[in-house]
């Protein structure tokens, strides 16, 4: 079916990860995403593991995607770069602050060509400020946010995640503000700059450390996988060698949890009605908890702690996930047919609409694969674009 978003073009020029992500997501439900990529090709072609010399993680990234090459630095490339944003809807971009300023391509001269245009600038600090222009990644995002702080056991270092959380984060967020902007676009007729900083969206999203600090002048300790909200909050080993999580934010379910574990007289105690105070009783409450779960094998664990309507689930690997019910229930894994790989399996859209639910059209593809047919909407045929190869401005 038509996505939500057709009819919604995105140029996206971004590289590693939140900008490209975000143009994934909106790709996702329909816009048409054309991935614009210097002649040398994108980063993430050639990053993490590789199948054949393919890179996976462009095959999940740039899905969706139209691929064309085309060097910005160049006079050529920015004068066809011109001609691409006239009927665009969405840059994405995460050139240093200023560089498309210098290309002749900032916003000014962009909105004279289109003044609908929402260019969308994701960078680790953000257009302004004195830590602006230096480069940013996600990582320097979950150092300075306070997330590694708080990540990690109570006498080891900060930690940071073994993935791009931050950029992730500031990719969904970027997609928010996105839509946030062409809604704008609709009462007012007029596009706008969207400036994200990669540090802030992860800062909201760990709670309420600010505010803490500013009235009760607190600082989260690091807690390993205890939380200082309630307990018992944990893994725990299975007896046959697999873990579990479980989770009693609820009351009644840290209740139900020490009725199933064989020690309800907790309960009763009058630390055990409140979670911040169960969480003082961690180690009692863990080893309770853990001595009954390595008795038994995870399925079992699983079981019993659905019966008794307790929250448990196992921790999982990416195989597990690909062979678990509930994720095949709500189609979370698909496959998609590469004409590099043959069918590939990876994430599914995010969310499910139930009119216009979007969907996977094709895996990333091979560099410059669609230069030819988007150029060619603009008058360049052959010999234009045997020109263009010639000098470098695309593959």
């Amino acid at each position: 079916m038509t996505g939500a978003l057709s009819g919604i073009r995105v140029l996206d020029t971004a590289t590693l990860f939140a900008g490209p992500l975000a143009a994934t997501l909106l790709g996702d439900y329909g816009a048409e995403v054309i991935k614009i990529e210097h002649p040398n090709g994108d980063p993430v072609r050639s990053h993490g593991a590789q199948r054949d010399g393919v890179g996976l993680w462009w095959k999940m990234l740039g899905r969706g995607k139209k691929a064309i090459t085309l060097y910005l630095g160049s006079p050529e490339g920015q004068e066809i770069f011109r001609k691409l944003v006239a009927d665009a809807d969405v840059v994405v971009e995460n050139f240093r602050p200023g560089t498309l300023e210098r290309w002749g391509l900032g916003y000014d001269e962009l909105r004279e060509i289109n003044p609908g245009l929402v260019l969308t600038r994701v960078t680790g600090f953000g257009q302004i400020g004195p830590y602006a222009k230096r480069p940013g990644f996600g990582t320097l995002a979950e150092a300075m946010s306070g997330f590694a702080a708080i990540t990690g056991e109570p006498d080891g270092p900060p930690t940071l995640p073994p993935f791009g959380l931050a950029d992730g984060i500031a990719a969904l967020t970027t997609a928010f503000a996105v839509m946030t902007a062409l809604r704008a676009r609709e009462q007012t007729g007029r596009g706008q700059v969207v400036d994200l900083a990669i540090i802030e969206p992860i800062l909201t999203l760990l709670g309420p450390q600010i505010i803490a600090y500013d009235q009760l002048g607190t600082l989260q300790p690091r807690t390993g996988n205890r939380s200082t909200n309630n307990a018992p909050r944990n893994t725990y080993r299975t007896r046959d060698g697999s873990w579990v999580a479980i989770s009693t934010s609820a009351q009644s379910i840290a209740e139900r949890v020490m009725r199933l574990v064989g020690r309800p007289e907790l309960i009763d105690e009058p630390w055990f009605a409140s979670g911040a105070e169960r969480a003082k009783h961690a180690d009692e409450l863990d080893d309770a908890v853990g001595s009954w779960i390595s008795e038994r094998d995870r399925d079992d664990v699983v079981k019993a702690f659905e019966e008794a309507q307790a929250a448990v689930a196992p921790i999982y690997t990416a195989a597990d996930v690909m062979t678990d019910p509930q994720f095949a229930a709500l189609g979370s894994i698909t496959t998609v047919d590469d004409v590099e790989l043959g069918p590939v399996k990876m994430q599914n859209v995010l969310f499910r609409l139930s009119e216009t639910p979007g969907g996977i059209t094709s895996a990333g593809a091979s560099l410059s694969a669609h230069t030819a047919e988007i150029l060619g909407r603009y008058g360049f045929g052959e010999p234009e674009l045997a020109s263009l190869r010639e000098k470098g401005v695309i593959k």
